[in-house]
């Protein structure tokens, strides 16, 4: 075994040498984030999130491949005095991560918040495993993690440099749950989860904080094309959920690095 540090454990260990002596929530403080990124924000979550991270004072930047929904839901926030830009990108397209992770940059400068929320289901009906295709399986995971750990290869360690940065990654009751005709969602959401836990853990001491969030089951457009026949009324409010997450983001150092944590237990932002 080499002894040698690579270039990124360096990092990772001059950022953790050169703590503070306390934590930010110890000092009393709460994060709040200048410049965010949201994936999939064009609907559902990602666009509740960005409304309320622009409502929080944060300058957002919208990504999803739709890029009229997009611009409408970036449109809607600056009307209301905020500050947000939509980025049509695929995040599932490897050629496409820093051009996002640049053109984010340029928008709002450096990204000290960056929210996991774009994902896909595959095919739908959902189809049993022995009926799903290998290559929709790869999409699936080509969407729902190695997107967002290319994505966070290009941000985070820039975040330890500045000793500050936020990283969430929206899961699902299905990364811990085997539901029928879920495999490849569910596979995806649970190695989504175990990123989280392992960028938690190398990153440690560094001033970058990683979470995992349940949201439950909302109403969105990704729920109705997963169970068409779902009481609406019994589902959650994505408003509500989103609220819950940047409640989450301002405690960042109070609750544990690596936490995987269900949007329901958490209170709202203030």
């Amino acid at each position: 075994m080499n002894d040698e540090s690579t270039g990124s454990e360096a990092l990772i260990q001059a950022g953790a040498s050169s703590r503070p002596s306390l934590p930010r929530a110890a000092r009393g403080e709460r994060f709040a984030p200048r410049a965010a990124l949201v994936t999939g924000a064009s609907r559902g979550l990602g666009a509740a999130l960005a409304r309320e991270l622009a409502r929080q004072g944060a300058k957002v930047v919208l990504v999803a491949r739709e890029r009229v929904a997009l611009e409408a839901v970036a449109a809607e926030i600056a009307a209301q005095g905020g500050e947000a830009h939509a980025l049509a990108a695929d995040i599932g397209d490897k050629g496409q991560t820093h051009a996002i992770a640049g053109a984010a940059a340029a928008l709002v400068g450096p990204i000290d918040l960056l929210i996991h929320n774009a994902s896909t289901l595959g095919k739908t009906p959902l189809p049993i495993l022995l009926d799903t295709e290998c290559e929709d399986l790869g999409r699936v995971l080509e969407v729902n993690v190695v997107g967002p750990f290319r994505l966070t290869k290009v941000i985070a360690g820039a975040m330890a440099l500045r000793r500050r940065g936020v990283v969430v990654h929206i899961s699902s009751d299905a990364s811990v749950n085997a539901y029928p005709r879920w495999g490849a969602y569910g596979a995806s959401k649970a190695a989504l989860d175990h990123l989280s836990r392992t960028w938690a853990a190398e990153l440690e001491g560094t001033g970058v904080s990683f979470y995992a969030v349940d949201p439950g089951e909302m109403n969105t457009r990704m729920h109705a094309e997963a169970i068409p026949d779902a009481d609406p009324s019994t589902l959650a409010d994505p408003a509500d959920v989103a609220r819950r997450v940047v409640g989450l983001v301002g405690r960042a150092g109070e609750v544990p690095s690596g936490a995987r944590v269900e949007a329901a237990r958490l209170p709202e932002a203030p």
